[in-house]
């Protein structure tokens, strides 16, 4: 918790540096780039930092950690900081990294306020910063040492041994260990991070969700090619689509992610938009590896059926849960081939199916997706420790903020 010192200076200056904190997470990252450009080799996602999603992510998650510190002393918020240190983890971060962070960090709030940034106040947020840092360093430490790794031995070399397509922009990799390494069970619902070597010698790092339950010696992933949409096209996911092939070696972080499926032997509902199938299609090949006779509800919207990627390891997967439902919604009309309980047109409206009582629910796909969705359902009464959703990219969303 914060000191009796530092706290009235934190409640005092909360709201001009929350007025500013994305300017100073702009000037943070420009500033510590320009001192160490070897932190955007392997470690930063370069097309965040382009559209500005990476420093809105840094500037919301200071801002709530700060906000916490002053609102609920007694406790962090854990669902920031857990999202965080899996993240990190599957990024091999490492603890002497945070002191570099921190005097750019720190720079950076004076750049922007200026003289207003007196000794206390630097000091006062000074103390902000080492109580984040060291509760993801603790966190991290923990998650290493649960995978029996350190953060230098998070990557490894594995090899395509196959491609598929799995829509027009979706292509699914299978990929086959190269060493005699032991391969650490993932969870269901985890994800991997690969490390792609770019045409201009720079590593670029992304996350991809694990497709389907680890057999020992193969890893499953999908990659949706990005599109810009006024925006620079995804320089990862089009060099996956379009250059890798099979043979070719990936280096690929061990597992992490913290929205994992539940054992409480409670209902599941899946609910998911487009891309965001692919940490359902994981926990779902999970359950059918282990032999489940869950009750498991189904629920997928996209533009029509020939865009729903892993449809048919989704639908041969439910064929195995003799208690299973499945629900499709498409933007381009209803019609469909698949063996499902019901489709309709137009995007997911849940009034429109019945769910079951007493269930756990998992959520991915686009924000708006993950708010409709969420907001119906606590609106329906579903307590929101019910609830939990997997967000692609940096963005940290307010439910991280509810303990």
């Amino acid at each position: 918790m914060l000191s009796e010192k530092a706290r009235p200076i934190i409640e005092a200056t909360l709201p001009v540096v929350g007025e500013h904190i994305a300017e100073i997470a702009n000037r943070f990252y420009a500033h510590m780039f320009a001192t160490h450009p070897e932190f955007q080799d392997g470690m930063f996602n370069r097309g965040n930092q382009a559209e500005g999603s990476q420093p809105k992510a840094l500037a919301g998650s200071v801002a709530v950690f700060a906000t916490t510190l002053l609102t609920q002393p007694e406790q962090f918020p854990d669902r920031l900081l857990t999202r965080i240190a899996h993240k990190h983890a599957s990024l091999g971060i490492r603890p002497d990294q945070y002191p570099i962070v921190r005097d750019h960090l720190m720079w950076a709030i004076g750049d922007v306020l200026g003289d207003a940034v007196t000794p206390e106040i630097a000091a006062a947020w000074d103390e902000v910063y080492w109580l984040m840092a060291y509760a993801l360093i603790h966190q991290e430490r923990g998650l290493y040492s649960a995978r029996g790794v350190t953060p230098e031995r998070v990557w490894r070399q594995w090899r395509v041994a196959g491609k598929h397509q799995e829509s027009d922009d979706v292509v699914g990799f299978v990929m086959r260990r190269v060493d005699d390494r032991p391969v650490k069970t993932s969870l269901p619902g985890q994800y991997i991070s690969v490390n792609l070597l770019m045409p201009d010698g720079v590593r670029q790092p992304r996350q991809f969700s694990l497709t389907r339950a680890d057999d020992g010696e193969h890893r499953y992933f999908a990659v949706k090619r990005v599109h810009g949409g006024g925006k620079p096209d995804g320089e990862v996911s089009n060099l996956l689509h379009d250059r890798v092939q099979v043979g070719d070696e990936l280096t690929m972080s061990v597992p992490y992610g913290d929205v994992v499926l539940d054992d409480s032997g409670r209902p599941i509902v899946f609910a998911s938009a487009g891309i965001g199938i692919t940490p359902m299609a994981g926990m779902l090949s999970h359950l059918v590896a282990a032999g489940s006779h869950l009750q498991v509800t189904m629920l997928h919207a996209d533009a029509d059926e020939q865009s729903f990627p892993l449809r048919q390891q989704i639908t041969a997967d439910l064929a195995h849960m003799p208690k299973s439902n499945m629900y499709v919604w498409y933007e381009r009309g209803k019609h469909t081939d698949l063996p499902v309980t019901a489709a309709f047109a137009g995007t997911m409206n849940l009034d429109e199916i019945n769910l079951p009582e007493n269930a756990v629910y998992y959520l991915c796909g686009p924000l708006p997706f993950l708010q409709t969705v969420r907001s119906t359902l606590i609106d329906r009464g579903v307590p929101a420790r019910d609830i939990q959703y997997e967000m692609f990219g940096p963005d940290l969303w307010q439910a991280d903020t509810e303990p």
